[in-house]
């Protein structure tokens, strides 16, 4: 027989497994509670970005007067730009250089409908379009910090990471600007000009095949433009860096493809889509790539002088990695993300301001003879210097002509910071501000009638002359303190290629041209450029 001590242990037992169950049952009521208040947090989460927080936004714009497309829950305008953007491209092309109905259909619609300024939604993100010289001034020299850089993302921050375009922490910046400042003005500039000479002759070599017959010169000046960059910026040469340039081309076309896709970040870390998965494995060969290169240039010092890396672009951000300064100091990381920067952009804006300037010299030969008087005169058969290039005015006339019709980027973007007024508007924080800067380039207001005519002699009297001082209306490499830092080397390595080919050749357009400029990363001539080339 049990005694009674025992029976009240096993009844003492009993209540505490009554107890363990009346506590989890307990818990589990109150899951679906917690659960529904979960599901509704999310609910209010998602009505607040999605509905809520557009409808804020286009009522106050409205009662500023600024107006724009209909907000669409979830796509906003996307589908309705796509649209456009596809009849514009499926338009019959003729040889006009009236380019933004063509790169930027939607905006060229409604700055129609709406006014210069207006509101229209990529998602559910509210941008403000601008095309305003006044307001894009103010904007982009952003004197009080309210319009910063916005923050890469997706596919294109695999393309360009965090470096000097990209990144929008102040003082990153400010090291990686100065790195770039000495690498791309002054002596170190006139330093890559013979190497800039000598990529010219190896291009104008193979066009002895090419005397007499049609050549695509869009292909030529991509390679001589990769070659330029690697050898003056990266102590290599274009068969070193062809790898890189491959890959970040890829990289472009897929960020090309997706720009208006819309993708929901929960669901997109959960399932990739094929370009996601294929960006991923470009991005790891692109900075595989890069540090090879950096390691070999590290082999190399080991055994260097007091110069041990070298005075180019890459070997001052290797050597700015090793600083022994803590505050001066750069990551492998950001150098990285330069090199991918300055590949990309270096030979990207090269090659399309040179196809897009040989364009309008086969259509006007005259000013293509302008031109090669001149260089005749201040060169006769020798190859260009640094202080003859400078004198090269009717050139730097044909430049500018050449930016202003085919700029090569055709926005600018920048995020509002905090409440700010601009001009007469009061706009909110985390409001986007799109500057169409191929919009401003284009608007006969600033130029006249005949804005989309080639006419170089705009600027005979300087920039300033023909905008009457308003800064903001010429603006091909940007404004302010973020006015891209290899604007010299651009525009010296454009007047050396271009008058070492009318020192040697005239060309008129191929028959077998089409005129198809398109919106890629810059405005690109979707189909190449085809010239007759005729030795002189």
């Amino acid at each position: 027989m049990k005694t009674q001590s025992g029976l009240n242990r096993s009844k003492e037992k009993e209540r505490k497994k009554e107890r363990k169950r009346d506590k989890l049952m307990s818990s589990l009521g109150g899951l679906p509670c917690f659960l529904c208040l979960f599901l509704v947090l999310v609910l209010i989460k998602i009505l607040h970005k999605l509905w809520w927080t557009p409808t804020r936004i286009q009522k106050q714009m409205a009662l500023q007067g600024i107006h724009g497309p209909p907000y669409k829950l979830t796509n906003g305008n996307t589908k309705e730009i796509s649209h456009m953007m596809k009849e514009a491209m499926a338009m019959p092309k003729t040889i006009s250089h009236d380019t933004l109905p063509l790169v930027q259909a939607h905006i060229h619609s409604w700055t129609n409908i709406y006014g210069k300024n207006y509101l229209q939604w990529h998602g559910s993100q509210a941008q403000l379009v601008i095309t305003e010289p006044e307001l894009c001034k103010e904007i982009l020299n952003n004197k009080d910090g309210a319009y910063p850089k916005k923050k890469v993302q997706n596919f294109v921050k695999k393309l360009l990471g965090d470096g000097l375009v990209s990144t929008t922490e102040d003082e990153k910046w400010a090291k990686l600007r100065k790195l770039a400042t000495l690498a791309f003005h002054g002596e170190s500039l006139k330093s890559m000009i013979p190497e800039m000479v000598a990529s010219a002759e190896t291009m104008l070599g193979r066009w002895k095949n090419y005397e007499g017959k049609e050549i695509d010169v869009l292909e030529e000046f991509r390679l001589l433009s990769s070659e330029v960059i690697s050898r003056t910026a990266f102590g290599s040469s274009y068969i070193e860096g062809k790898n890189i340039y491959g890959m970040l081309n890829k990289l472009g076309f897929i960020i090309y493809k997706n720009y208006l896709i819309i993708r929901v970040p929960v669901i997109s870390k959960f399932f990739k889509t094929s370009d996601e998965i294929e960006s991923e494995k470009l991005e790891k060969g692109i900075q595989d790539t890069i540090i090879e290169i950096i390691k070999k240039m590290e082999e190399k010092a080991m055994t260097g002088g007091e110069d041990r890396f070298g005075s180019d672009y890459l070997g001052l951000l290797v050597e700015a990695q090793h600083d022994a300064d803590d505050n001066q100091r750069i990551s492998v990381d950001e150098v990285v993300d330069d090199c991918k920067t300055f590949y990309m952009s270096g030979q990207e804006t090269t090659t399309t301001l040179l196809s897009w300037t040989v364009l309008l010299l086969a259509v006007h030969t005259d000013w293509q003879e302008e031109a090669r008087k001149e260089f005749i005169q201040l060169f006769g058969k020798q190859t260009p210097h640094p202080d003859g290039i400078a004198k090269l005015k009717t050139m730097s006339m044909i430049i500018n002509e050449s930016l202003r019709l085919y700029l090569p980027p055709v926005s600018i973007i920048r995020k509002v910071e905090r409440e700010v007024r601009l001009g007469k508007l009061t706009l909110p924080p985390n409001l986007d501000l799109v500057i169409s800067t191929i919009a401003i380039h284009h608007d006969p207001e600033i130029w006249g009638r005949d804005v989309h005519l080639f006419k170089p002699e705009r600027f005979s009297e300087g920039v300033a002359k023909e905008t009457n001082n308003n800064i903001g209306a010429f603006i091909p490499f940007g404004l302010g303190p973020r006015t891209c830092v290899g604007l010299n080397f651009g525009t010296t390595e454009a007047k050396i290629a271009l008058s070492m080919i009318l020192q040697r050749y005239s060309f008129t357009l191929s028959p077998g041209y089409v005129h198809f400029p398109l919106h890629y990363l810059t405005i690109r001539p979707q189909h190449g450029v085809q010239v007759m080339l005729h030795s002189l």
